[in-house]
């Protein structure tokens, strides 16, 4: 009995054996390109350092445009913003005037001049008859009028701080009524006047005069410069003063010698004369000072 196709025994097919079955769909191979860098990395190698230094500037460029966005317009100042502040100032703060600035530089250098005539020590005028001078070297040498000293024969001086000194007379110029004295005894801190030309003055500057009026002081009074190369003549007529300063600051006897100082504190001339319409001496508004490059040639400094 054919029990079938294939043999019992062998389990082999008895005929010629069927082709393999052939995948319905077999996958296609595509060749895909591998990316270019290595020309990128060469490039970089060569220009390595350009590329660094370029790419730092770009961003400091970019850094600077950032903060110039974020920067705000600074505000343009204007007259009108400056009066306004000028203005609240003075509403605010009391502008001291130039006479403290003037006094407060001097004063340290202001001496009282007094002159003792032989026999008359105890004279009650001889002993109110003062007039006023100023250091102008820190070893004791003062300046002082002529007219002040005329006939003394003995010369006292009394400092800021009180120290009071004979003081020797080692010069005299009379065409300049001007006297320069040594003192012989002075103050271990002593300060000599600051000095400045009269060449460059100007109508209408601020001048401040200190000195001892009639004894009293220090005194300080305070004006303008009203005329500069004025001429006087003493009452007496016995000399001609010429060049001087004309200022209006008061002054009265007892201020000859004494500083004429401007509003930076310095001495521009030494007070020698006031100008009075009366018999008896007082100020009439019209003062006079031999400006200071006379005054100290006449001591022996250089000129200026």
């Amino acid at each position: 009995m054919r029990r079938g196709f294939y043999s019992a025994a062998a389990r082999k097919p008895t005929g010629t054996a069927p082709a393999a079955p052939m995948p319905l769909h077999e996958p296609t191979k595509v060749n895909v390109a591998e990316p270019r860098v290595g020309w990128w990395r060469s490039f970089y190698k060569r220009h390595e350092k350009p590329l660094l230094v370029l790419g730092g500037a770009f961003a400091s460029v970019a850094l600077v445009a950032l903060h110039g966005s974020f920067t705000p317009v600074p505000h343009v100042i204007t007259q009108d913003d400056i009066d306004q502040a000028v203005a609240r100032t003075l509403e605010t703060k009391v502008v001291p005037s130039p006479a403290i600035k003037a006094y407060q530089a001097v004063r340290s250098s202001l001496v009282r001049v007094r002159a003792i005539g032989e026999g008359l020590e105890q004279d009650e005028y001889f002993q109110r008859a003062v007039g006023s001078g100023v250091v102008i070297i820190d070893r004791g040498v003062i300046l002082t009028s002529l007219h002040v000293i005329a006939g003394a024969s003995r010369v006292r001086v009394e400092f800021e701080d009180g120290t009071e000194s004979d003081a020797a007379i080692v010069s005299t110029q009379p065409e300049s009524d001007l006297a320069v004295l040594q003192a012989r005894q002075i103050p271990d801190d002593l300060q000599a006047a600051t000095l400045r030309s009269a060449k460059s003055l100007l109508e209408g500057e601020h001048v401040t005069v200190v000195g001892f009026p009639y004894g009293i002081g220090p005194s300080v009074s305070h004006g303008v410069i009203s005329g500069l190369r004025r001429q006087y003549q003493a009452p007496d007529g016995e000399r001609v003063l010429s060049n001087l300063i004309q200022f209006d600051a008061a002054a009265n006897p007892g201020s000859s010698g004494g500083p004429l100082v401007n509003a930076a504190g310095e001495v521009i001339g030494i007070v020698t004369a006031i100008l009075t319409t009366s018999e008896k001496a007082g100020f009439s508004g019209i003062g006079f000072a031999v400006p200071i490059e006379i005054a100290a040639g006449a001591a022996g400094m250089p000129p200026f």
